[in-house]
């Protein structure tokens, strides 16, 4: 039976550079930044800004995994429609809870109980990406370290330039969330931006966001039919 990734050594999971170390390392940032929101001494400004770093690296995050890992998982397991379709609802479910999150005032007292909602269900969606998916993943490509770190470089690049805000109207899916993908990343990238850069600078970090997830989606494509 496999084991979940949070037992495994970085050895066993195929080196720092592997995908599902790589994975493992998201998820750690994701939960202290969702504990760091939940401390009660935390300044107003400083939560706003946590939870502005949990939905970017949500995203983010997530987009890779559909666009790189979850393809390919449905090509190699038996079961891997299911286990992605279950996957892919839980982030279908944080998009729509963000969306709504973000649609409400802070000072509505259903704000607060969206955050509580939405932190619960990354936080299932984590326990079901190590303990199953990330796992089946491993075994399907055999515990193969080498295959593993070439996936984790082609997954880092993707997660670097993907879309970092909600997209609930956008497929799961390749090829509709890799079509939609170059734009809402620009997008979204420009609007993070915003208040730190000049017009020069946000146009030059679009230009490179959108050449950059271009050719990682061209090269996730590659690695898929391998």
């Amino acid at each position: 039976m496999a084991r979940s990734i949070t037992l495994q050594s970085i050895d066993e999971l195929g080196g720092q550079s592997s995908v599902l170390a790589r994975q493992r390392r998201d998820h750690e940032e994701l939960d202290r930044l969702m504990h760091r929101y939940e401390s009660a001494d935390l300044p107003s400004a400083e939560r706003h800004k946590t939870l502005k770093d949990i939905f970017q690296l949500t995203f983010s995050h997530a987009f890779a995994e559909e666009t790189v890992l979850w393809p390919a998982l449905r090509r190699l397991a038996p079961d891997g429609e299911e286990l992605t379709s279950r996957v892919e609802e839980e982030h279908q479910q944080i998009n729509d809870l963000v969306t709504e999150i973000q649609s409400t005032d802070s000072d509505d007292p259903w704000h607060e109980q969206l955050i509580v909602d939405a932190f619960a269900l990354i936080r299932q969606d984590i326990r079901d990406e190590e303990d199953v998916l990330l796992p089946r993943r491993q075994e399907a490509l055999e515990h193969d370290g080498a295959r593993l770190r070439r996936l984790g470089t082609t997954w880092e690049t993707v997660r670097r330039t993907a879309p970092t805000r909600p997209h609930p109207a956008v497929s799961r899916r390749p090829p509709g969330n890799a079509v939609a993908g170059v734009p809402l990343s620009v997008y979204d990238r420009t609007r993070d931006a915003l208040s730190p850069a000049s017009t020069t600078t946000l146009l030059i970090t679009a230009a490179v966001a959108a050449a950059a997830l271009t050719a990682c989606l061209v090269r996730a494509a590659l690695h898929r039919r391998r």
